[in-house]
């Protein structure tokens, strides 16, 4: 193989593709169909870490936007003379839909507000007061309202079906394609990045390349678990986690914890490479290398990277189904840090993309 035809496969493993990723609800059919038709029909209810108390230094604000992104509210804000670094937002919401989200500001910045109500598409559904300003990832996650146009008969029954099936064993916590840029490259040039080669973009893109890599790593690690038939389980070497506290624990007796998995209180973390996060042992770890092998990357390349664990399925709640016009409804609440994709692909059985500004890991 030639030096180009090699780089060129090389390129193609490490461009995000849902077709590389399997279906954990492959006996039910999907709706097929559309979404984000208008802003209206992916609706998006941040469900805030805490509520503000009423009083306090920072104005807390709860907006509706459409057809903006968050940073465009944050920029209204810095334009009408409060710093950036003051504004205060506990994650980035869509622009291609209809969001609900708190943030904050200094209090003696209140008239700042005024420039955020003149923008088009928002409005400022609620003020309060609060001690401290909102962090990134204040927040318990999100409730959405998706409707998906253009399916064919049967889709309600379909959507029902994927959605108690989600709701029972989890959604796969894939990263989704908003997570790897506009081309799905993002990862390919992570790799680029540790091997030392020019990219385009400041530091701080090189090194969201890297960080898009290691979600790349994490899919595939999560893939090939999905296609051993390790989903709803733990193995050894595993750390898993507790869903209601966040406890994690390394699994040493699996046939121990696998009740736990199965009614999901608990599921497997798998690593995002860094100084503080090791491979895993045992079995888990045999996973993790064979796809670090695959992928020509070795633990030792994230070694500048700080490194966390991420869940491989997340919980999905409140789910429901309404059907009209053509159209189903899909009603479901996620935790902070997942991509509705997941679960909007496993109902359509369609690739799901979401031409939205990149997300960070903590983003909700």
């Amino acid at each position: 193989m030639t030096a180009e035809a090699a780089d060129a496969a090389r390129r193609e493993l490490l461009t995000f593709s849902w077709a590389r990723l399997p279906f954990v609800t492959v006996g039910v059919p999907g709706t097929g169909g559309q979404v984000r038709t208008v802003p209206e029909d992916f609706v998006v209810e941040e469900l805030p870490l805490y509520l503000p108390e009423g009083q306090g230094s920072h104005l807390y604000l709860r907006v509706e936007k459409r057809g903006l992104t968050t940073r465009d509210l944050v920029m209204a804000l810095v334009g009408a003379g409060v710093e950036e670094t003051a504004v205060g937002v506990a994650g980035l919401k869509d622009k291609h839909a209809l969001t609900t989200q708190w943030l904050s500001l200094p209090k003696r910045h209140e008239d700042a507000v005024a420039a955020l109500e003149a923008l088009p598409g928002v409005r400022v559904l609620e003020r309060s007061y609060h001690r401290n300003k909102l962090g990134l990832g204040h927040l318990r996650g999100n409730r959405f309202t998706v409707t998906v146009r253009g399916v064919g008969e049967g889709a309600a029954a379909a959507a029902e079906a994927a959605l108690a099936e989600l709701a029972r064993r989890g959604a796969p916590n894939w990263f989704g394609p908003q997570r790897f840029g506009r081309f799905g490259a993002n990862a390919y040039d992570g790799w680029r990045v540790l091997r030392g080669e020019s990219v385009p973009g400041g530091h701080r893109l090189r090194r969201f390349f890297v960080s898009a890599l290691q979600s790349l790593v994490f899919n595939e690690v999560l893939a090939e678990r999905v296609r051993l038939g390790l989903y709803e389980t733990v193995i050894a070497g595993d750390w898993a986690r507790k869903h209601d506290t966040g406890g994690t624990f390394l699994v040493e007796d699996p046939e121990a914890e696998a009740p736990r998995a199965a009614r999901l209180e608990v599921s497997a973390t798998v690593p995002l490479y860094g100084r503080k996060v090791k491979p895993s042992p045992a079995r888990a770890g045999e996973i993790e290398a064979a796809v670090m092998a695959r992928l020509d990357l070795r633990w030792s390349d994230f070694a500048s990277r700080r490194g966390d664990r991420r869940l491989t399925r997340i919980i999905v709640s409140e789910p429901s189904v309404s059907a009209a016009d053509g159209a189903v409804t899909l009603r479901f609440t996620l935790p902070k840090g997942s991509y509705a994709t997941s679960v909007l692909r496993e109902v359509m059985k369609v690739d799901v993309d979401e031409p939205s500004t990149p997300a960070e890991p903590e983003d909700g």
